[in-house]
């Protein structure tokens, strides 16, 4: 692996290390745009920002799995950060959960080798995980709950104000439908929701950019991608389900995705049934008062 200053001369003063080797087409150029801009649309539309400038600068903890989702977040808050556009800090965070022939190297070199902030910390969640989930079960929901908690700590240790996560508008999608299909609610992830304990918020800054352009994008820098073997190992997971329809569904009519997701910011709650958002009853005055100014 190349180290920081042989990648700080190639790569000249205008560009971060995390975009060492970036391609030089077109095509690429305008992935990295797209990306840039949808993830500072997020920030902006959910307030993720503090704009007060009397108060402290804020410190994120950028979850960093080794997926293509997290290369992803933490290349496009980089660049955000290195253009004067995202005025916070950046401390990357792995959570090294024990799972067996876990590359335990990797992330450290990697980050290291690109002057990111990091912290490396373990947390036998694996174990956990595999003595309390019953043969058959998913893991996902109890290994989820452990990590948050283990980041939720780290982020107050180090003084963070916000838990950032590498969920894609596809996980977002994806998510709305296991509440439709399974919950019987109307929900999915929130772009960013403060804690139970109302001290830590967590982002989702990529909450826009679809999985194609994450992969895309993580393909074409060649980062160092780490497969999560807990989660990936288990067939007929429901998310896997989703995803397939809604695979199915973008190849019967492109830009499906996109209308889903445009429906998820358009919400109408008097076309909908939820009395605690619309006030049915109520419509009987409103039409009378209507009525009498006529």
């Amino acid at each position: 692996m190349l180290d920081r200053d042989d990648i700080a001369a190639d790569a000249g003063d205008d560009i971060h290390p995390l975009f060492h080797g970036a391609p030089k087409t077109t095509e690429f150029r305008k992935l990295r745009k797209r990306i840039i801009r949808e993830t500072r649309e997020a920030i902006d539309r959910y307030g993720m920002v503090d704009r007060d400038p009397s108060g402290p600068r804020q410190r994120w903890l950028v979850c960093l799995s080794g997926g293509k989702d997290s290369y992803t977040l933490l290349a496009a808050l980089t660049e955000l950060q290195w253009r004067g556009l995202l005025p916070v800090d950046i401390l990357a965070c792995n959570l090294d959960q024990g799972q067996p022939g876990f590359p335990a190297t990797v992330l450290p070199e990697f980050l290291t080798a690109m002057g990111v902030p990091h912290r490396i910390e373990y947390a036998d969640t694996y174990s956990i995980v595999m003595d309390k989930v019953p043969q058959g079960r998913t893991y996902c929901a109890l290994c989820s709950r452990l990590r948050r908690g283990n980041l939720y700590r780290i982020a107050r240790e180090e003084g963070c104000s916000a838990v950032v996560l590498g969920h894609h508008r596809d996980d977002i999608l994806e998510t709305f439908f296991l509440n439709l299909f399974h919950g019987g609610k109307l929900a999915t992830m929130p772009p960013r929701l403060v804690n139970d304990e109302g001290d830590l918020f967590v982002h989702r800054p990529l909450a826009h950019v679809s999985e194609a352009d994450c992969e895309a994008f993580s393909r074409a820098m060649g980062y160092p991608i780490i497969p999560c073997d807990l989660c990936g190992s288990q067939d007929g997971l429901q998310r896997q389900v989703i995803k397939r329809m809604l695979d199915e569904w973008e190849a019967r009519a492109p830009g499906r995705r996109g209308k889903i997701f445009s429906a998820l910011m358009t919400a109408r709650p008097s076309h909908l049934l939820d009395t605690e958002l619309f006030d049915f009853a109520g419509l009987a005055q409103l039409a009378t008062a209507q009525n009498s100014k006529n």
